[in-house]
Formats: C-alpha cells, structure tokens, sequence
C-alpha cells in the first residue's frame, strides 16, 4: 500500500517549488532603514540595535514596534529586578516638587493652600544616579506623590506618603501635564531597571496638603520652603534635602504680600531657612536650652548679612518687624512650623 502510494505521488513541478520560495521571500520583512531605526529611537532612546530588533519582529510598523518594545522592555524589567533585588541600594537623589506653595497675594486672607512631596530614589552607583532618566523618574515620582495625596485631618503637616499607594498609582510626568500615562510608579522603576541594569528603589515620601483655611484665620498664610544641596542640573534633586512649613501671622498680611518687593524678601529669607536646615545639623526647631541642632538657637549665616551672627529665632523677629508683620509688642511674624531634611542613603527609623 505504502509501494502504491509512493507510486501515485507526483514530484512537484520545478514551476511549483520556484512560485513556493518567491512567496516566502515576498513576504520576509525587509531590513530596517536607517530612518525607521532614528525615528524609533528618537520616540524611545533605546539603543540601536533594540530598535532594529522591534523593527524587524514587526515589519518595519513604528506603531507595532513601539508595542513590541513596550512589551520586552517589561519583560526583562521584571526579570532584571528579580536579579538585582539582593543588592544594596544607597546612591540616588532626592527629589522635591512643590505644586502649590502657599499664600501670595490675594490668597492670604484665608487663602493660599499648600501642596508639595519630597522622595528619595536609590540606586546602586552614583553614576547611574546622575543619568538623565533617573532624575526624571524621580522628579515625576515627587510629582505624582503631590497630584494624588489628599488633605486629611492629622496634626501634623509633613506626612509619610505610603509606598505602597504610590507604587500602584499612574505615572505622572512633571514635564507633560497632559499625558495619560498607562505606566505606574512600580512599572516604571521596572522599566528604568531594565534600562540602567542597576537596582532602583524608592526608599521613603513624605507629602505636605493643607487646604485654604477658608477664613478661619483671617491672618494666618502659609508657606513652603525646600533646598536641595549637591542638585544635577537645574533640576530640584539633589543628594540633601529639606522641605519646610512656615506660618506668617499678621493683621498686615494680604496688603504686604500683594507687595512684589515683600514677597522677593520673604522668598529670599525661605530659601536661607531651607539652606539652614539643609547645611546645618538640625534636627529640631525650638529648645530652651543651647543645643546647636536646634534650628532656633544656630546663627544664622545662610541669610547672611547683620543676621549671620544672630540666632535664628532672633532674625526672624526682628525681620519680621522690619517688613512691617509686627509691632515691638505684638505675637506674630514669620515661624517655622516643620521640616524634613534627608540625605541620600540615610538609615531609615
């Protein structure tokens, strides 16, 4: 049966076979032109010869092949984070993004709500910590934390931002306010590992959200401070930084912050108290006894001029009655209300 069939089987023509090969090699994908390779890289930096591998798995289509990419690059993400999960972390940078700093003008009365986040992001070699995408990743981490944290009634003002909440929510690009991400924080750092080859973590958040308080304290306003000390490029990052919250108390207050002399002053004097707090080791604001970790008690040298040799508590009374916030026999003026200060690779309590 089998001799039978061998038999009744026909060799295919020549003409067959030759119709057969020119329909495969028709539809084999052509090689990668040097301008589909740019534009490719161009929308997504990866290296050359990734780009050609995504064109070449989708025939040359720069939509399918921003896909394919998209999908490898979290592949070996999760893959890459698996290996280097065991490494230490301590270089990276940290991060401050304030969306809303707090009284100006008009808004003093009753007004001038404050909305900010402080991160810091690790990774293994300060090398990668000074890589564009690093810094970018963690400046839209500090921004996402500040878009998404809602006011709440908690006594104090500086909060912890649970890591776990921020790592599950959407990737917010501090550039691109319009863009709707499909990333989140946690995929996003997957991604970035990919890149980089290096374990990248976010070790810690906190965030500042205070709503206007609507006339409740008709002189009352509030401000952000922040300094970051060692930034990489004009970006807020930087290996130390602070973040304060300052109350300005004063029956004179929305008519001196609608003053854009004052309000130069008074942005001068907050980026000295964050200087302060960032290049001193302060750990707290007011004692009654001499301890120079005591932001109250240093001199303060980063304002500079007749107060560098006043303490801090000092100079911001008699600033305060210089700018017309006070009387000799009135409370109020410019206060310290809280501040955070990290370093980069600080031991977390």
């Amino acid at each position: 049966m089998i001799a039978q069939f061998l038999r009744s089987s026909k060799r295919p023509h020549a003409s067959t076979f030759s119709r057969v090969c020119q329909s495969y090699y028709s539809t084999a994908p052509s090689k990668p032109s040097l301008q589909h390779v740019a534009q490719l890289r161009k929308l997504t930096e990866v290296s050359i010869s990734k780009a050609r591998e995504a064109l070449s798995q989708t025939n040359n289509d720069i939509q399918n092949a921003l896909e394919w990419l998209k999908n490898d690059l979290a592949a070996s993400g999760i893959k890459k984070a698996a290996n280097v999960q065991s490494r230490e972390a301590r270089e990276g940078l940290v991060s401050v993004c304030i969306l809303s700093g707090g009284s100006r003008g008009k808004t003093a009365l009753g007004g001038g709500g404050v909305r900010a986040a402080m991160v810091e992001l690790n990774c293994e070699t300060d090398f990668v910590g000074r890589n564009a995408l690093f810094g970018q990743l963690a400046a839209d981490i500090a921004h996402t934390a500040a878009f998404i944290t809602e006011p709440t009634d908690s006594p104090t003002l500086i909060r912890s931002c649970s890591l776990d909440i921020l790592n599950d929510a959407p990737l917010l690009s501090q550039n691109d306010l319009q863009s709707h991400s499909s990333s989140t924080v946690s995929s996003s750092i997957r991604d970035l590992i990919a890149k980089v080859g290096e374990k990248v973590s976010l070790k810690r958040a906190v965030t500042v959200v205070q709503s206007p308080f609507a006339g409740q304290s008709p002189n009352l306003g509030l401000r952000l401070a922040s300094y970051l000390h060692g930034s990489v490029g004009s970006a807020p990052q930087g290996r130390i930084g602070s973040l304060a919250v300052l109350a300005l108390k004063s029956p004179e207050l929305a008519r001196r912050l609608e003053s854009e002399t004052f309000v130069k002053d008074l942005e001068r004097l907050e980026r000295a108290l964050a200087r302060q707090i960032a290049g001193f080791d302060t750990r707290s604001i007011k004692s009654s006894d001499g301890d120079e970790t005591v932001l109250y008690n240093q001199p303060f040298m980063m304002l500079g001029g007749e107060s560098a040799n006043e303490p801090v508590r000092m100079a911001l009374e008699n600033w305060s009655k210089r700018q017309g916030l006070i009387k000799d026999d009135e409370e109020g003026g410019i206060e310290v209300l809280e501040f955070a200060k990290w370093i980069v690779g600080d031991t977390v309590e």
